[in-house]
């Protein structure tokens, strides 16, 4: 009896162990999916009833394709269709290349037809979204790289974010533009500056780009004037708090009425006439704009110097007295307006 209970008792734990093994072996139970909350449904049910208006933009991806349409899943009750003449103004697009199934179009609403679904328009958003880029150029005054097409009566014709746009002889060039033609093909910097989307005009200049760049630059050459140095100018122009004289190289600096002479005057015109030639000295230059004084220069005794006409200074180091000549000065350094 004895014999047969630790037969039993061996034959259970055997059995037992081979349990525990087979457990450790089997693989883990899967993970269950996640169950979407309440919330999630509800944003699904509510999507898939959302009524869509003619002008809105939607996008989804495409879900068939034939060789006269296109079809789009709008995750709602209708799906959209887009026909071939709706999809690009490319003459050489084809449905069957240049879409398939998964693609992501976005598209705008043109109306919803009897079956219930909506017909849209992809070369109409992308025209809307154009217009609304132009905008955000405009705005934000950002200059873009374009390559002028080709030249017309009064200007030449581009293209921009996908926008026929024009840009007037006089927006070419700092200067007149004699022959448009000149530019077919060319690139050019420019700036937006006329969108009207309602009218379809698109207006460029890239004489507003190198404006502004020619600006910068004689402002870097007038903050590199040998400051102390004194020059012979022409009075070009009096106002009443002071006169403005041209020093040479198309720069001119202001003499306020305070230094424009040893006595005391109410305004310039009591001792200068444009046209006048004067000793100034170059005092300092402040947000680009250079300050003289005919006062300071009549203190010293020395002769003035001009500026020469095809060089000006990038730097001064010069630890020589502030007359030294321009000449000296100016050695090596060009500038170009």
């Amino acid at each position: 009896m004895e014999d047969l209970e630790k037969n039993v008792t061996n034959e259970t734990e055997t059995v037992s162990k081979a349990a525990e093994n087979t457990a450790a072996e089997a693989p883990a139970e899967t993970a269950a999916e996640p169950v979407p909350s309440m919330d999630e449904f509800k944003d699904e049910i509510n999507k898939s009833f959302h009524k869509y208006a003619e002008g809105d933009v939607v996008t989804g991806p495409v879900i068939g394709v034939n060789e006269t349409e296109v079809v789009i899943d709008l995750g709602s009750y209708a799906e959209g269709i887009i026909k071939a003449d709706e999809m690009s103004n490319n003459p050489a697009f084809s449905l069957k290349t240049d879409v398939k199934v998964g693609d992501q179009l976005t598209a705008i609403v043109l109306k919803e037809n009897k079956e219930g679904n909506l017909l849209l328009s992809v070369k109409k958003a992308a025209d809307k979204l154009a217009w609304e880029e132009l905008k955000k150029i405009k705005d934000e005054k950002k200059i873009e790289t374009i390559k002028v097409a080709k030249a017309v009566k009064g200007g030449c014709i581009t293209y921009l974010c996908g926008v026929r746009a024009f840009i007037p002889a006089s927006q070419l060039s700092l200067s007149f533009v004699e022959n448009l033609e000149e530019f077919e093909g060319k690139e050019l910097q420019v700036v937006v500056i006329t969108v009207d989307e309602a009218a379809k005009k698109l207006v460029l200049s890239a004489k507003e780009v190198l404006k502004e760049e020619k600006s910068k630059e004689r402002e870097r050459e007038i903050n590199n004037l040998p400051i102390g140095t004194i020059v012979t100018g022409k009075v070009e122009k009096l106002m009443d708090f002071g006169a403005f004289v041209n020093i040479g190289n198309g720069i001119s600096g202001l003499v306020h009425v305070s230094q424009i002479a040893q006595k005391r005057i109410k305004t310039p015109s009591e001792v200068l006439k444009v046209g006048d030639e004067v000793k100034v000295k170059l005092m300092s230059v402040k947000d680009g704009k250079l300050n003289l004084s005919i006062k300071a220069a009549s203190d010293e005794d020395v002769k003035p110097e001009t500026l020469d006409t095809e060089k000006a200074p990038t730097e001064y180091r010069s630890g020589k007295k502030a007359t030294t000549s321009l000449g000296d000065i100016f050695k090596n350094l060009n500038i170009n307006f």
